[in-house]
């Protein structure tokens, strides 16, 4: 295969890649100020277009769940771009209202297209209306959140905190189901939910990735992982489930080709 990305190779460090929700599209973004979209044949993956935004490094970028906005956040700004693809628009949100955060850097977007969820700093969760941008709502844990991950029925958020435990939200009441606290981590770096609901990956900073199923997850506060992956000697920054739910993908960004499937 070619590089995907080989017609505008980035001049900095990746931060995102992205395949496109319904077209084989890929998208990249990164450290180099700039989101580029590519047309993936296989053959040439020719580049369909490049975005520049100015003296803004770009910390994470996403589609929208129908695959026609990009949200793109920066490393160390309070504002953050959507780039509509249909208008060809690039949209700044310089500031939401009612939200007080210095920087706005991590983030999801709800599986259904409703919701984006910022992760805030002091433990905040912010929860914007993906039509709007407004806030609808925030919740707050104790601690620090590090990852979060919505179920594929955008229901509820699973929210992994820098001390180790994971906190469970009812996105439409905005309560706290439950807690729990992952079996000997550190400190949580990352986290992800099967699309079949099934099962609760959490990879944490000593590079041990444990896995859970979702009902015990929500009904224990020390629950058992039905498996503990050890293979990364570097701490997980990177959990993620494919759409089958019978591949794991864990990695970590601190060492050359550390990445596992399980």
């Amino acid at each position: 295969c070619l590089p995907a990305n080989q017609e505008r190779l980035a001049d900095g460090k990746l931060s995102t890649v992205q395949f496109h929700p319904s077209a084989q599209v890929v998208l990249t973004a990164g450290r180099d100020r700039s989101v580029s979209l590519f047309q993936v044949d296989g053959i040439r993956n020719p580049k369909i277009q490049s975005i520049y935004l100015e003296s803004f490094p770009i910390y994470k970028a996403r589609f929208s769940a129908d695959g026609e906005q990009v949200i793109a956040t920066g490393t160390h700004h309070k504002m953050f771009y959507v780039y509509d693809m249909m208008g060809g628009s690039i949209i700044p949100v310089h500031q939401v209202r009612g939200m007080e955060e210095k920087f706005v850097k991590n983030f999801e977007v709800s599986p259904d297209g409703s919701f984006m969820l910022l992760i805030g700093t002091s433990g905040y969760l912010h929860l914007l209306s993906m039509k709007t941008k407004e806030l609808i709502s925030t919740m707050k844990v104790n601690g620090r959140t590090t990852a979060s991950a919505f179920t594929s029925d955008s229901s509820k958020i699973y929210s992994y905190s820098k001390e180790g435990e994971v906190f469970i939200w009812d996105v439409r009441s905005r309560k706290c189901l439950h807690k729990f606290e992952d079996e000997g981590s550190l400190e949580g770096k990352c986290i992800a939910v099967s699309k079949n609901n099934q099962y609760v990956a959490c990879g944490s900073v000593s590079g041990v990735v444990n896995l859970y199923t979702t009902d015990v997850c929500l009904k224990e506060n020390n629950p058992k992982p039905v498996k503990a992956i050890m293979n990364l000697v570097t701490s997980a920054t990177s959990v993620t489930f494919n759409p089958t739910t019978e591949i794991l993908a864990v990695a970590s960004n601190e060492a050359d080709e550390a990445v596992k499937l399980v």
